[in-house]
């Protein structure tokens, strides 16, 4: 299922959102050479996120099994923030932006730019956090905004959950729909939160699913610190008291 927008109006120009979408796909065709190789790995390897190869229990003398990269020079403390604006693939770059996109703009409108930016970045940490707890020796590098992104979905449950969200989906054909974003985020979390579970002992790679978990409930309770109570009442949707609109807009699709 993919969300195509929601019915939230947001009063301020989300100037944090797309510049975040802006330097997202800067990094991906100039620092990542749009995919190709050998400038793909070279930054996913300097630039990634390698939990093994920051908290130094990564063997000594030898390449580990399941390593991409070799040791790296660079400040590995530098990794938890560039990590988060690389990406693995067109695929990985495009469908993080577009849930950026739908999704930011709103969170954005209910703190300000400022706090935003800063809201974003500290979701992002916490996610690279949450999945260097999962798999501490992991040698393979870990990039994309999948975590950031997941805070940000975290932080509009909280603030939206009545907002109707239109989805499409692909059942032989495509289907259009719309739901609570309480339904739809719910369901990401708990795909992520199972494919996690699932995912432990897996030291080969793949999805980082804790980055995903662990960036959504820091959304969900940072929100409560970073939003602007004065511009979040501005919004005719926010919090769970019944508002007619809101239930019809996603009711009659």
């Amino acid at each position: 299922m993919i969300p195509l927008r929601d019915d939230n109006p947001h009063f301020l120009t989300p100037f944090v959102t797309i510049g975040l979408i802006v330097l997202n796909l800067v990094a991906w065709v100039a620092v990542q050479g749009f995919g190709t190789e050998p400038a793909l790995t070279r930054s996913i390897c300097t630039l990634g996120l390698i939990p093994g190869e920051l908290l130094g229990l990564l063997p000594e003398g030898r390449t580990p099994q399941g390593a991409v990269c070799g040791a790296i020079d660079e400040p590995l403390w530098l990794t938890l923030v560039s990590s988060m604006f690389l990406h693995g693939g067109l695929g990985h770059i495009l469908g993080n932006m577009w849930f950026l996109w739908v999704f930011g703009n709103n969170v954005e409108d209910s703190m300000g730019h400022t706090r935003f930016f800063a809201f974003y970045l500290l979701c992002g940490v916490m996610a690279a956090v949450a999945q260097i707890i999962a798999s501490p020796a992991s040698p393979v590098p870990m990039v994309g905004a999948s975590g950031a992104i997941g805070g940000v979905m975290g932080a509009y449950v909280v603030l939206y959950p009545r907002v109707p969200v239109h989805m499409i989906g692909f059942i032989g054909i495509p289907i259009f729909f719309a739901v609570p974003a309480i339904w739809m985020l719910g369901y990401w979390f708990v795909v992520q939160l199972l494919s996690g579970v699932f995912s432990v002992g897996d030291s080969t790679g793949g999805v980082a699913f804790w980055a995903h978990v662990g960036g959504f409930v820091a959304g969900a309770l940072l929100i409560g610190v970073f939003q602007d109570r004065s511009l979040v009442r501005r919004h005719p949707y926010h919090g769970w008291s019944d508002r007619s609109n809101a239930a019809r807009g996603w009711g009659r699709i």
